[in-house]
């Protein structure tokens, strides 16, 4: 097969870019706020630092977390890595594709690799997270 139709035939790239709407935590989780709520899942800088995950370890609903506690983990390959809640708030869903398609975090990690749904306690906690430029800049600074 000639060199430029295997160029063509491989996959598209993952978008690195940050979705302006959400706020994300130096912990390297994002929230996405609808009223009261909000969809919680990890970075695509850290999904991609990671690298492949294999499974997802998650709350039951119900659980409560304060801003920046441990409630759940990743595990890659080659290393296990804590999730920390970006805001205090009660599991409200979980993401049960997960279970089964852990890959779901690096292919889609700001839609169908969401983590948990969330209701959120004190929306002033959000101001103290990072809007996706400043999330951005932070991390050409780590890299």
């Amino acid at each position: 097969m000639h060199p430029v139709q295997d160029v063509a035939k491989a996959k598209k790239p993952i978008s690195m870019e940050n979705p302006k709407n959400y706020k994300y935590s130096k912990e390297h989780t994002w929230i996405k706020v609808n009223g009261s709520e909000g969809i919680v899942g990890i970075t695509h800088f850290a999904q991609s630092e990671l690298g492949e995950i294999v499974y997802i370890d998650v709350p039951n609903v119900g659980d409560d977390f304060k801003q920046d506690e441990v409630f759940g983990s990743v595990e890659a390959l080659k290393t296990v890595s804590d999730l920390f809640m970006p805001v205090s708030g009660e599991i409200i869903s979980i993401n049960e594709n997960l279970a089964d398609n852990p890959e779901l975090v690096n292919e889609k990690p700001f839609d169908d690799g969401w983590i948990v749904k969330i209701k959120i306690e004190n929306s002033e906690e959000l101001d103290a997270l990072l809007n996706a430029e400043a999330y951005s800049d932070a991390n050409k600074k780590e890299s």
